[in-house]
C-alpha cells in the first residue's frame, strides 16, 4: 500500500511474512498464492505491499538460481503485490515449535549473518518495484547480551562495515539504493534507542548513510520508551530509521492483582520468547520471558509491558490492554511531521498462531481477516496524519 505524503514523497505500508512459516522457495510462493493475494484482495486493492521474510534455504536457492529469481518476481507482480522491504531477523525456524533464544543466531559476530544479509540485500534489488529506488532490510541488534563483550563488538562492527561497502557497490551496479536496519529488541546488546546511538556511534561516513535502525514500536513499549524521547534521541545521534514496524505490546496495568497474573499466564506459551519489563525507583526491570516473572522474577509494584505482538486492531480481554497508543504516537513523529522520518513502515503480528487457543485464528480465512484489520487500521492511522492512499 501506498501513501503520499504532504511534502511529496511516497510511504510504504506492508506486513510481514514471517507470520506465515516458510523455510524454502517452494513454501514461499505458496505463502504469495494462499495468505499475501487473499489479504490483497480482502483489501479490494489492486496493490498490496508485503515485507517478505526469505529464510536462510530460500535467499540461497533465488541467489543460486536467477530464473528462480525471476519466476518470483513474476509471482509477485502477477499476484499483485511488491516488496520495498525485507525482514532478515529470523535466520530460520522461525515457524518452529520452539524458537525463544535460538533467533538470535547467527549475530553479526558470526560470518553466516552478514552472508546471509549481503544475499538478502542483492535479491532485493532485483525485486523493487520498477519505479523505486530504495529498499530496506532489518536484522537483529548486534547479538543477544549473553557473552557480549568488546571483542566480539568489534567483530560485529566490521562485519557491517564491510555489509556497508558491499551496500555501496550494489547501489553503484544496479541503481538500487539498500539500506539496513538494527532492531533494538529487550535483551539484545542494544535494547532501547540510546543503546542504538552508543553502539553505532563508530560506525561513521558512507557506512551510517547505510545502516540504522528498524524501529519496532512493540519493542519500544516494552522498554518503557517515550516515542518522541526516542525519536529525538536518534535524530541526534545521527543515526536514520531505515524502516519502522508497527506492533503492539501487551500491558499490564496491576501485575500484583490475581486475575491480571491469571490472564497474563494465558499468553505464557512455548514458542516465542515474551522478555518482560517493569520500571521502578531503580530504572527499568526485566526478565527474558513471561514465565520468570510470573514466577517472581519482576516486582509487580507497577505495570507490566510484555514483549508478545498483540494485533493492532484488538486488544486483549480485560484486564489487559496493548500499547497502541506507543504506536500511534510513534507513528505520528515519523510521518506527521513536514517530511517523513521514515518511508517504510511493516505492520509485523507474527504471533497470531501464538494467542491463547480462544483468539487464535482457527482457519486460513479468519487469519486473512485480521491482518487486514490491522493494516486498515494503520492504514487509516496515515490518513489521519495527513497522508493520502494512493491506487
Amino acid at each position: 500500500m501506498r501513501f503520499r505524503h504532504p511534502d511529496g514523497s511516497t510511504v510504504h505500508l506492508a506486513y510481514c511474512t514471517n507470520v506465515h512459516p516458510a523455510e524454502t522457495l517452494d513454501g514461499v510462493r505458496a505463502q504469495l498464492r494462499d495468505h499475501c493475494e487473499p489479504v490483497r484482495r480482502r483489501l479490494g486493492r489492486d496493490r498490496l505491499g508485503i515485507g517478505l521474510w526469505l529464510a536462510r534455504d530460500a535467499a540461497a536457492a533465488l541467489v543460486a538460481d536467477p530464473a528462480a529469481l525471476r519466476t518470483l518476481r513474476g509471482d509477485l507482480d502477477r499476484r499483485g503485490l511488491e516488496v520495498v522491504t525485507l525482514n532478515g531477523f529470523p535466520y530460520e525456524g522461525f515457524g518452529d515449535a520452539e524458537v525463544k533464544y535460538r533467533v538470535y543466531r547467527p549475530d553479526w559476530t558470526e560470518r553466516a549473518r552478514l552472508t546471509h544479509t549481503t544475499d538478502l540485500a542483492r535479491l532485493l534489488a532485483s525485486l523493487l518495484p520498477d519505479d523505486v529506488t530504495e529498499g530496506s532490510v532489518s536484522t537483529l541488534p548486534f547479538a543477544w547480551r549473553t557473552d557480549y563483550d568488546s571483542g566480539r563488538h568489534r567483530a560485529a562492527l566490521g562485519a557491517l562495515t564491510t555489509l556497508a561497502e558491499r551496500l555501496d557497490a550494489l547501489a553503484d551496479l544496479t541503481g538500487r539504493s539498500i539500506r539496513v536496519g538494527l532492531e533494538p529488541e529487550p535483551g539484545c546488546t542494544v535494547e532501547t534507542t540510546a543503546d542504538a546511538v552508543a553502539a553505532l556511534a563508530p560506525l561513521g561516513g558512507p557506512t551510517a548513510h547505510r545502516i540504522g535502525v528498524c524501529l519496532d514500536t512493540c519493542h519500544l513499549a516494552t522498554s518503557f520508551e517515550d516515542p518522541a524521547r526516542a525519536l529525538g534521541t536518534l535524530q541526534a545521534g545521527g543515526v536514520r530509521v531505515v524502516k519502522a514496524q508497527l506492533s503492539a505490546a501487551l500491558h499490564a496495568e496491576e501485575p500484583h492483582r490475581a486475575e491480571v497474573r491469571a490472564a497474563l499466564a494465558a499468553f505464557d506459551e512455548p514458542r516465542f520468547l515474551h522478555q518482560t519489563r517493569t520500571t521502578t525507583e531503580a530504572g527499568l526491570s526485566g526478565t527474558d520471558d513471561l514465565g520468570e516473572a510470573l514466577a517472581g522474577g519482576l516486582p509487580d509494584t507497577g505495570p507490566w509491558r510484555s514483549h508478545f505482538h498483540i494485533p493492532l486492531h484488538a486488544d486483549p480481554e480485560p484486564p489487559l490492554t496493548s500499547t497502541l497508543p506507543v504506536l500511534r504516537e510513534t507513528l505520528a513523529g515519523l510521518v506527521g511531521g513536514p517530511t517523513p522520518r521514515t518511508r517504510h513502515l511493516e505492520v509485523e503480528t507474527y504471533t497470531w498462531q501464538a494467542l491463547p487457543p480462544a483468539l487464535r485464528p482457527r482457519a486460513r480465512a479468519r487469519l486473512t481477516e485480521g491482518i487486514a484489520a490491522e493494516l486498515t487500521l494503520a492504514r487509516d492511522l496515515l490518513i489521519d496524519l495527513g497522508l493520502k492512499e494512493l491506487p
